[in-house]
């Protein structure tokens, strides 16, 4: 029988241009092929949507997500992951490259894939009481969907070998100190400050946060050089834009800081 794969991750679209995707696995949003290819499916549908402006990725209150499902995993063998691995690693991908701001509201566990899905948003917002980490090595294992990869771009080379290397878990203030979440926050107060950091960078340039985004995800995967030119061509590029007028005439007429993109009146 197909699984039905529109339970296992939902998309909810606020009014204030605030695209939600939550988690719905219980108990603990184990990330099984069907909850990867749903979450695929989501990034696509959010970067064409024009109404959803800036993301929450979140699960509930005692997992955001405790990493895959090993009893799906266990059943296939080097053929059968050989064939999945890129489906996987794409997934989380796909989470990575939507175009506009991605917050991670982390309650709970996330661990293994759940670790690595917050990797993937823009900022991480953790709960007090959250658990972070890559325990893949105690299966025998290494992180798959971009572990190796997004969390020594992220905390550096010889903190990211250590969680990777040992596979312990850290709580909040330790991912806080080491870079690996950027704000910590009473658990019943994350998914509300998660929200409001997405709802202000929706009313925001749209085009100019996707151009920031690009170029500064662009930069730290290439030389200096590049990374400048990128810079550059997005920077001219948004003198075309409706967005570039009206900031400037705002600043101008206003003065900083008043502009609101979105809705304009």
């Amino acid at each position: 029988m197909t699984p039905d794969r529109t339970t296992t991750v939902h998309l909810e679209v606020a009014e204030d241009g605030v695209g939600t995707i939550r988690l719905d696995r219980p108990p603990m949003n184990a990330l099984d092929i069907a909850t990867q290819d749903r979450l695929r499916e989501l990034a696509a549908e959010i970067t064409a949507r024009d109404d959803v402006r800036a993301v929450v990725v979140r699960g509930g209150e005692k997992a955001f997500a405790a990493g895959a499902d090993i009893k799906e995993m266990r059943a296939m063998d080097h053929t059968a992951m050989v064939a999945r691995a890129r489906g996987l690693q794409d997934a989380f991908s796909a989470v990575a490259a939507i175009p506009k701001p991605v917050v991670a509201a982390v309650t709970g566990y996330a661990l293994g894939g759940g670790c690595e899905l917050a990797l993937c948003a823009d900022v991480r917002f953790a709960a007090d009481d959250a658990k972070l980490g890559q325990p893949e090595i105690l299966l025998g294992l290494i992180p798959g969907a971009g572990g190796t990869q997004r969390l020594p771009r992220l905390i550096g080379p010889s903190r990211a070998k250590d969680l990777i290397f040992t596979g312990r878990t850290v709580g909040a203030d330790e991912a806080l100190a080491i870079g690996l979440v950027d704000r910590v926050l009473p658990a019943g107060e994350v998914f509300a400050e998660a929200h409001a950091w997405a709802a202000r960078l929706a009313a925001g340039p749209a085009t100019a946060l996707r151009a920031a985004k690009e170029a500064v995800d662009t930069g730290v995967e290439t030389d200096l050089t590049t990374g400048l030119a990128v810079e550059r061509a997005w920077f001219a590029q948004l003198f075309a834009t409706e967005d570039r007028a009206y900031g400037m005439r705002s600043f101008v007429e206003e003065g900083p800081g008043k502009a609101r993109f979105w809705p304009r009146d």
